[in-house]
């Protein structure tokens, strides 16, 4: 190869350093191109996105205020019945979001798809968009397919305006739930999160009104549908 470079455009004594510089090119690519079919190949679809419908504010949210038609929804914990589908038509922008200030005791809510559970391994992620004020900090919480509830021990803490937060599964650490009082138990090490039955949210906390709550905007699941036998 380089005897015909040299030939066909003439030898020079700094041709060698030049094809060097070229073959560390393309193999730098060559790797580039590799890793990007890598990441391509792990990356996850959609499996579920709930932005609540505009319709007029509710206690407790219902299944009316749920967009995805095929996504079902259910309310945990002793202060279930004041959960709010919130919603200020005089504020400029305002979403029609999930709130907890109303609510009496611990509290939670969770989605479930009609067909297909979720596997959450590999790359799989939740996003969000939400806002806490005061104390509060909302953690994740699944429902395993063998009847297993357990909370992240990441959260989405306050803030002064909305906010989008991504939780890449792979990083998070889990503690079992007592899904009837919302109370936050051991480690659970090793879950098995390839069947996912259920994907919600909790902050642990009764609410305190507009400056001690949580508020959740939309909820957006990445990871592969496996169907529900």
């Amino acid at each position: 190869m380089s005897e015909f470079i040299w030939r066909f455009l003439g030898w020079h004594p700094l041709w060698p350093f030049f094809i060097n510089i070229k073959m560390k090119e393309f193999c730098w690519l060559l790797f580039l191109t590799a890793c990007s079919h890598s990441s391509k190949s792990q990356s996850v679809e959609i499996f579920l996105r709930e932005d609540w419908r505009e319709i007029s504010a509710a206690t407790p949210v219902t299944q009316e205020h749920v967009s995805n038609s095929d996504l079902i929804l259910s309310l945990h914990g002793p202060g279930k019945d004041r959960i709010k589908k919130s919603n200020h038509p005089h504020i400029p922008n305002d979403p029609f979001y999930i709130w907890s200030g109303d609510c009496l005791d611990n509290w939670g809510v969770s989605l479930r798809h009609k067909i297909y559970r979720v596997d959450l391994t590999g790359q799989a992620f939740v996003s969000w968009r939400s806002k806490q004020s005061g104390f509060r900090q909302m953690r994740l919480i699944l429902k395993l397919a063998d009847g297993t509830w357990l909370v992240s021990d990441h959260y989405d803490g306050a803030a002064d305006d909305w906010r989008e937060t991504k939780f890449m599964i792979a990083d998070l650490r889990w503690r079992d739930l007592d899904i009837v009082k919302i109370i936050e138990g051991n480690w659970h090490t090793n879950p098995d999160l390839s069947k996912v039955e259920e994907i919600g949210f909790t902050d642990l906390m009764v609410g305190g009104g507009t400056k001690a709550s949580s508020r959740l905007d939309w909820i957006e699941v990445h990871g592969k549908p496996v169907e529900r036998r």
